[in-house]
């Protein structure tokens, strides 16, 4: 990849590579000509085709594409320094990249896997790329999350679920995470131009879910068809927090539809973030 102009608008979009990462990339490339869309994915087939698409649907903005498994920190780390070594700015981070796992999995770094790319790997890229966003103000910082964080617990003592591991809980708890860190990380960027908010994307009908036990895939295939809605619609709303100017200065803030909601109480403990923040940062090596 090489290094852009340093005019150009910067968006970068993890989980980009399809679902709703790539329609919003979509929708962003369709909205602002001119400006430069880099989606990462794990995936080097799909990462190319939606590099691809972004191209053919808008060849005026500048598409382009990284690669980095989440599970792996030195993979976020060799990331961090790609995009610090060939992006002048950085206007809007989205950090969207998440999965599942039905059985407890854990990295090669010995973290619990869930957890591990759905929090530590945003969580560390977010924290490598804070000095070029403060620079890049005014910017925005994007964190896809889930309704289920008002299901989600914080143990930190156990936050890999060692005893008592289930799919549901592990997701939970990290999309708990994403609100914890997007509120933390906001009250420390007041005053920056750096905004930093946290969102429920909808019920989508992607792949996410796919890891899911056998026994509830039926069920998950009905929802799909029936309830959920589309990558697209889910999309617009991260496009909306990484362009509206109706949010334009909102921060630390967590929606769904749209629209400001209070998260959970835990997802308010500012105690509770603080601990969570030193834990995370002595798990990915920065403390």
């Amino acid at each position: 990849m090489t290094r852009a102009r340093p005019g150009l608008k910067t968006y970068v979009i993890t989980g980009g590579s399809d679902g709703i990462g790539l329609e919003c990339a979509s929708q962003l490339a369709r909205a602002e000509p001119g400006c430069r869309i880099i989606v990462v994915g794990r995936d080097p087939r799909r990462t190319a085709a939606a590099v691809g698409r972004l191209r053919a649907e808008s060849p005026e903005c500048a598409s382009d594409s990284l690669l980095c498994d989440f599970t792996d920190q030195s993979a976020v780390r060799r990331l961090a320094e790609d995009l610090l070594r060939t992006c002048p700015r950085l206007d809007v981070l989205v950090n969207n990249a998440g999965t599942v796992f039905s059985r407890r999995t854990l990295t090669t770094d010995g973290i619990e896997a869930t957890f591990a790319v759905n929090h530590l790997g945003p969580f560390l890229l977010t924290e490598r790329l804070k000095e070029l966003l403060i620079a890049s103000a005014p910017a925005r910082v994007v964190f896809t999350s889930s309704t289920g964080h008002y299901r989600g617990t914080m143990d930190l003592d156990d936050l890999g679920f060692e005893h008592g591991y289930a799919i549901m809980k592990a997701y939970s708890r990290s999309k708990l995470a994403n609100v914890l860190y997007a509120r933390s990380l906001a009250a420390e960027l007041a005053g920056t131009g750096v905004t930093v908010n946290a969102l429920h994307p909808g019920a989508v009908a992607t792949d996410i879910w796919d890891g899911a036990p056998w026994f509830a895939r039926p069920a998950l295939h009905l929802a799909k068809r029936l309830f959920m809605i589309s990558p697209a619609e889910g999309g617009r709303t991260l496009t909306y927090l990484a362009t509206s100017p109706e949010v334009e200065g909102v921060t630390g803030t967590y929606f769904e539809n749209n629209e400001p909601k209070r998260p959970s109480e835990l997802a308010l403990d500012d105690e509770l973030a603080e601990r969570l923040r030193q834990e995370s940062l002595r798990l990915v090596g920065l403390a």
